[in-house]
């Protein structure tokens, strides 16, 4: 395997010294050590992909130095738009250094939300024209590739790629851990709202952690899982499946339950859900200020202020909780009609026994529409 401190000192050494993106399961070794080893200003961990691209052509228009974009490969969706109508050869020619995680790779068992993405990884780079390799596990070829890489990008300017195989980087453990004074695990938090919920409402859960925890909570109380919609991928959409569910279904109580990097991923959703004001929608973001199942580099959520971005959205009933206390008082007492966001401050971490649904996507989908025909 390749020592992140290598991998990193050589691409510095081949000019590059400005990182952006989105952590990554298989990447979390080399993203905890460009957190730990680079300041600030040279590594600026993006709401999504997309805006990673972006700011690493604004990089390069400042300063005429080649960024580095990581990212899990399922982020090549939303970093599709600004490759091909930002930094593409006919548009502004912009070089950029990406580095894909490949989950998913074909003949390699995956999650089924990765299995496709693994399929058309290599596919999507090949029709926007990207050049890629698959970085080699062995240093001194790895170090080969990335000569070759940056001598392609200074020689053509355009895009190159570096795709990442499970088990290519070393171990590395962050030690710029950004904590929190938070006592309330994420966990716990889900089993109450979770319990507090009227029999015939709906759960949207994100990608991650929350979908995991909320699927175990129903398994151990003996519960079925036909109120739960777990989205297992599109990270950041939740609340948008919410939307159309609530909309739909007026009757019925509809929550959504996010994280703080996935809701700020595409917080321009918040808006939508604000403009349309659905009276039957609680938004519920258990925040704790990190991309906790990746690496735990931190988010920003401890940083922006939740409550009053969703009062600027025309949520109506907004609230901030820490505690059990105060999160069982809000529940209680919460308006019955009302588009509603609680943010819940949560500690970082996860059970290391927890387990992942033993549903399929399917038959999850069909289970709620059966659910919602009743």
């Amino acid at each position: 395997m390749i020592t992140p401190s290598f991998f990193i000192n050589k691409l510095k050494q081949e000019g590059i010294d400005f990182f952006t993106g989105v952590p990554d399961s298989l990447l979390k070794n080399v993203c905890a050590y460009i957190t730990d080893h680079c300041d600030d200003d040279h590594n600026i961990i993006a709401a999504n992909e997309g805006g990673a691209v972006a700011l690493a052509a604004g990089y390069y228009l400042a300063t005429g130095k080649v960024g580095c974009v990581y990212m899990q490969n399922s982020g090549e969706g939303n970093a599709v738009n600004p490759l091909a109508s930002l930094t593409d050869p006919e548009v502004y020619h912009i070089p950029i250094l990406l580095l894909i995680g490949w989950r998913g790779r074909p003949g390699v068992h995956d999650e089924p939300q990765h299995v496709k993405q693994g399929k058309i990884t290599t596919g999507l780079l090949n029709v926007m024209g990207i050049n890629y390799e698959v970085l080699s596990k062995e240093e001194d070829k790895a170090a080969l590739q990335i000569e070759k890489a940056m001598s392609s990008i200074h020689k053509s300017g355009n895009a190159y790629a570096l795709v990442v195989e499970k088990d290519t980087f070393d171990s590395y453990a962050l030690q710029n851990v950004v904590k929190n004074d938070y006592n309330m695990s994420r966990e716990e938090a889900i089993q109450i709202v979770a319990a507090s919920i009227p029999a015939n409402a709906i759960i949207v859960s994100t990608t991650g952690m929350i979908s995991r925890e909320l699927f175990e909570y129903r398994t151990a109380m003996g519960q079925n899982h036909e109120r739960d919609f777990l989205t297992v991928g599109s990270m950041g959409h939740a609340s948008m499946i919410a939307l159309g569910i609530a909309l739909q279904h007026p009757e019925r109580k509809v929550y959504c339950f996010d994280g703080d990097g996935a809701s700020i991923m595409h917080m321009g959703n918040m808006a939508i859900v604000g403009s349309k004001r659905p009276e039957n929608y609680v938004h519920v973001v258990f925040n704790n200020g990190a991309h906790d199942s990746v690496g735990g580099q931190p988010t920003v959520g401890h940083v922006i202020d939740m409550v009053n971005i969703a009062h600027a959205m025309h949520y109506e009933d907004v609230v901030s909780v820490s505690t059990p206390k105060q999160l069982k008082d809000v529940l209680g007492n919460m308006n019955s009609k009302g588009l509603q966001l609680i943010e819940i401050r949560v500690k970082k971490g996860n059970r290391k026994d927890l387990g992942r649904p033993t549903t399929t996507p399917i038959q999850n989908k069909e289970a709620l529409m059966a659910f919602l025909k009743q």
